[in-house]
């Protein structure tokens, strides 16, 4: 037997490790990148005749990546507890408005009515002011079964304003599993009709998406 074949492989160079890591993150990232990629597409595009959705689609924005003060006694808001699942997010003042109840109320109704699928849906409330809960307030939220609370921070309040939120006033969005902005719902005197709509269109994001099928992921 030569020496040759017995020689040890010569080991690979920085640059190959670095490209082969690149290509697994981008593996990866593509990976994690699909289920609601693919979950957009139906809803939006497949088959354009049933595209009949009850909000506003936007282009997707990130929310900030910084935690959030909570609100009310609650604890701070992770960025990571808004990825995994469909948010509906209700922003407004801390003094909860018509509007505010009305948003309230449409996230409570189009969570409860995805029945097995709900625990997919999480909801949220962010207060875009200093203002004070009220107990009254606290209560309601509590009513609204544990609706989570927190006040925005300036980066926030720039991102829910760019998205369509007005100064001094509630909106209600979807966020999606990857913390993005998506849809932003108008204001309604019909809150239950608001609720049957952002029910029918949560009901075909969930369908054609599986990131938090069997809880949070």
């Amino acid at each position: 037997m030569s020496s040759a074949s017995l020689a040890s492989p010569e080991p690979q160079s920085p640059q190959v490790d670095v490209r082969r890591g690149r290509r697994t993150l981008l593996l990866l990232a593509f990976v994690c990148l699909l289920p609601v990629a693919a979950s957009y597409t139906m809803f939006y595009l497949w088959p354009p005749q049933e595209r009949v959705n009850h909000g506003e689609l936007i282009a997707p924005v990130a929310l900030p990546a910084a935690a959030l003060a909570g609100a009310a006694g609650q604890p701070a808001l992770p960025r990571s507890e808004i990825e995994g699942r469909w948010t509906l997010l209700v922003a407004g003042p801390a003094a909860c408005d018509d509007a505010c109840e009305r948003a309230l109320y449409v996230s409570r109704q189009a969570r409860l009515a995805q029945a097995k699928e709900m625990d997919r849906v999480a909801r949220l409330r962010v207060l875009t002011d200093d203002g004070a809960v009220s107990k009254a307030a606290i209560a309601a939220d509590q009513a609204h079964q544990g609706v989570r609370l927190a006040r925005a921070d300036a980066a926030w309040l720039a991102t829910l304003q760019g998205a369509g939120l007005l100064e001094g006033g509630s909106g209600l969005f979807l966020v999606d599993p990857l913390g993005n902005l998506m849809m932003r719902y108008g204001e309604a005197s019909d809150a239950t009709a608001h609720a049957r709509g952002v029910t029918k269109d949560l009901q075909r994001l969930l369908k054609y998406s599986a990131l938090g099928r069997g809880g949070k992921q």
